[in-house]
């Protein structure tokens, strides 16, 4: 009798190397409280999600099952942020009254999207709202949604994953720009 084929596992992923940074940049920006990104439920795990928007109109998030994302997308982006950020203004936990602007952002999309059978992209959506911390209320700085879409080389968890990789880099890319164009919160704003 033959044995059962041993139980394949997940392939593990994640956003590759840190985006490369300005030789010998020295962080020199205003200090920043960094949140958590935060996330729906159904991206807050380490699945990889596919949507068929060809068969089902994408209502169903799908999970790949041979693959896995090595920390929820919404850790993965917090990480990728943080470094970014790293390289031109340091970078603080949020709460802790060391920064004058402080940021959020909610992950509304991290999927491998299917508009045909062989047709898909990454999809990456991201909300991010900067504010000035203050006493006992914070003043909106700015709010703004990202979203980048990277077509996939191939159908599948591995081109998927690619496509997420570049469409996060280049969310992450944007963010950066626009939180660094913002005009510097008051200082006595920040104090209040």
């Amino acid at each position: 009798m033959p044995l059962p084929d041993k139980p394949v596992r997940p392939q593990p992923y994640d956003l590759g190397p840190a985006l490369p940074l300005a030789a010998n940049a020295a962080p020199s920006g205003p200090a920043l409280a960094l949140d958590r990104v935060e996330s729906s439920a159904a991206i807050d795990g380490t699945h990889i999600i596919y949507r068929l928007v060809h068969s089902d109109g994408g209502q169903q998030p799908r999970p790949y099952a041979t693959a896995r994302w090595t920390m929820s997308p919404p850790q993965l982006l917090t990480q990728r942020l943080r470094e970014a950020f790293s390289a031109t203004r340091p970078v603080v936990e949020s709460g802790a009254g060391l920064a004058p602007l402080g940021l959020r952002a909610e992950l509304d999309e991290f999927a491998h999207i299917f508009s045909a059978p062989t047709t898909s992209e990454g999809v990456v959506r991201l909300r991010v709202t900067a504010v000035a911390p203050g006493g006992r209320a914070q003043r909106l700085v700015g709010q703004r949604t990202f979203e980048v879409r990277q077509p996939a080389a191939t159908a599948d968890a591995p081109g998927g994953v690619s496509a997420l990789r570049q469409a996060s880099d280049e969310v992450v890319r944007q963010v950066v720009a626009w939180v660094n164009a913002l005009p510097a919160p008051a200082a006595d704003a920040a104090r209040r």
